[in-house]
């Protein structure tokens, strides 16, 4: 095969277009490389947007959970009238206001939490806590950050273990 010689850079005529000149083999894998390395980067970067991602869906949950307890607690279908739905564990749906309970966005771990809220003895408080624990990441070691839901509202808490009583702690 003749070689093309233009403006310094030798082309086989296979990669010469009409009238002007092509790119070589290299030339090419090059280019290929620099796009993966810069592709490669920006996916690696993506993973700190997508455990905020994770934990806003996170706290979203925990406000659903709280809204539909507070419009549950005026509605007779949803059990008593003036009461919040007492469970041992996290239950499967809160009246009509949120079916069904929502799920963990990761794999689990982190995840939803339940304090059991029901009345024992002469206990008749009236209360729950649910909660979320999030991803990000805690200043201080061996701590993690909980995002609750409970009669006074959602707010979120750098602590060691989470709640264990209602309201939570």
């Amino acid at each position: 095969m003749q070689s093309i010689q233009k403006k310094g850079f030798t082309q086989a005529p296979l990669f010469c277009k009409k009238g002007g000149a092509g790119f070589t083999l290299i030339e090419l894998l090059v280019v290929i490389a620099i796009i993966g390395i810069l592709a490669g980067i920006v996916l690696v970067s993506l993973g700190g947007a997508r455990t905020s991602a994770r934990d806003a869906k996170r706290q979203a949950d925990i406000r659903g959970v709280n809204t539909a307890m507070v419009l549950c607690y005026d509605d007779a279908n949803c059990g008593a009238a003036q009461a919040y739905i007492q469970s041992v564990a996290a239950p499967a749906a809160i009246g009509t206001h949120l079916t069904p309970m929502p799920k963990d966005p990761g794999s689990g771990n982190p995840a939803y939490g339940w304090v059991n809220n029901t009345a024992t003895g002469t206990n008749t408080t009236q209360s729950y806590c649910s909660y979320a624990i999030l991803e990000r990441t805690s200043g201080t070691a061996g701590n993690e950050w909980y995002f609750f839901s409970d009669p006074k509202g959602v707010r979120e808490s750098d602590q060691a273990a989470p709640p264990t009583t209602t309201p939570c702690n």
